[in-house]
């Protein structure tokens, strides 16, 4: 409803960015999944869904009626097993075979895993060409939610796809958020040209749901040509995208030799660190800001009541200087609330992370942000953006 030249521009621009036939974009991240995923399967139909999916792909695998199966997170053998189990014993009761069996991960089909690229409480990577090769041994489908590892992951940005160089036709549905490396808000679904279509006329968020509010869409269409090299000084995206790989690379080893234990893979732009007692939470997060510090803490009921932590998301905007200051009060904090339990050594990638390694990979980007300016598009609109 209230559809314009810019809402289609700008799921053009997404398919070009992402190597699909099409896709579709919707004004909320979290109604995305919630409700598009009864477009896809319902009853007589089987979701295999990792334990630490976004509660958006929870709710959204059980509003559709399907018989939902959990595997464990990042656990290819896990899901294999599950998937072996729902051929072969197909529904309940019944017996008779499942109609779809769809895979869902963050990143997040016959059967389907739902998956995500980067989880965003764990800061893990998905282990995408395993899970693609048993979506086809067993002729799944497979559902990838890239909320947070579209933009940010990859040499080009488009996620955990480009970041382990597989064919995005091997993935079924791609699904992300605007709201994260975008500066934006909404979401999309992209695929195959019959996927969106059919998504376009059944989903009742596309049906029923208000269009995407067009000064959004133009943010988000500046942010996907900087990236795309079309807006900005040349190589503005790449530098963008090396600045946050290095972030994440130094700022990881900073708090591993530190003796936190951190959570997820080190090219993960999401960086969690343990803090367990639910009370050193609160101190953690109080203290932080007295030392002129923001950090995100989480705690039950987004994790489990016993494994609260602090969550960074580091972004290009984050300067070298910025994490060491980071890196210093959390140093301090860390002492004085006792949340160094890591009894390990810090992995042997963490030697040669050093401020001087970050500077030189920075070298050869080593100018200031791209200031104001007004670009033109590829098809001639102006685009106004930082």
């Amino acid at each position: 409803v209230g559809s314009l030249n810019i809402h289609t521009q700008l799921e053009r621009a997404m398919a070009e960015y992402l190597g699909t036939e099409d896709a579709i974009v919707f004004p909320m991240g979290f109604a995305t999944n919630a409700l598009n995923m009864a477009a896809l399967v319902g009853k007589g139909c089987c979701i295999l869904s990792d334990e630490l999916n976004h509660s958006s792909l929870v709710l959204g695998s059980r509003l559709t009626g399907a018989t939902i199966k959990i595997f464990k997170h990042n656990n290819p053998a896990d899901l294999e097993a599950k998937l072996r189990e729902a051929i072969v014993y197909g529904q309940a009761r019944t017996r008779r075979p499942f109609t779809k069996i769809l895979i869902v991960h963050v990143m997040r089909q016959p059967d389907a895993p739902q998956v995500e690229g980067v989880y965003s409480m764990e800061g893990s990577i998905v282990r995408l060409p395993e899970i693609i090769a048993l979506k086809k041994r067993y002729q799944a489908y497979l559902y990838l939610d890239e909320a947070h590892s579209i933009g940010a992951l990859g040499a080009s940005g488009r996620g955990v796809v480009d970041y382990y160089g597989c064919d995005p036709r091997d993935v079924d549905v791609l699904m992300g958020t605007f709201t994260k490396s975008f500066g934006g808000a909404g979401g999309y679904i992209a695929g195959s040209s019959r996927l969106v279509q059919h998504v376009r006329q059944s989903s009742h968020s596309a049906i029923y749901g208000a269009s995407m509010p067009a000064p959004v869409a133009a943010q988000i269409l500046t942010a996907l040509s900087i990236l795309l090299g079309r807006a900005g000084p040349p190589d503005e995206g790449k530098r963008r995208l090396r600045q946050l790989s290095v972030n994440a690379q130094y700022m990881r080893a900073r708090l591993h030799q530190l003796g936190l234990i951190v959570y997820g893979d080190r090219d993960s732009p999401v960086v969690p660190f343990m803090i367990f007692m639910p009370g050193k939470v609160a101190a953690f997060a109080r203290l932080s800001l007295a030392h002129g510090l923001g950090i995100v803490v989480v705690g039950y009921p987004a994790t489990p009541i016993i494994e609260a932590r602090a969550r960074i998301c580091l972004s290009a905007a984050h300067s070298l200087d910025m994490i060491d200051r980071s890196v210093q009060v959390i140093d301090k904090l860390s002492r004085l609330l006792r949340i160094r339990y890591s009894r390990r050594q810090p992995p042997d990638w963490t030697r040669d992370r050093t401020r001087a390694w970050a500077e030189a990979q920075l070298a050869e980007f080593s100018r200031p942000l791209a200031p104001t300016h007004v670009a033109s598009s590829a098809n001639g609109v102006a685009l106004i953006g930082a």
